[in-house]
């Protein structure tokens, strides 16, 4: 299983960074490509929670 956080702005925030917190916040490895942020494994409500914190509006999908 991989969790997808897609959509977003490259223009507003470092994607690479937030890849990096996330990782660690989840424990978790991973990876940003193309725009968006793949970790391994199941962390979607964590990383709502994360996003959320951070000032993020989020959708799970």
């Amino acid at each position: 299983m991989v969790t997808v956080i897609d959509g977003i702005d490259e223009n507003d925030i470092d994607i690479n960074d937030l890849a990096k917190k996330l990782k660690n916040k989840c424990a978790a490895g991973g990876t940003a490509k193309d725009g968006r942020i793949e970790l391994q494994g199941d962390h979607k409500k964590k990383v709502k929670t994360v996003l959320e914190e951070m000032g993020f509006k989020t959708e799970v999908v």
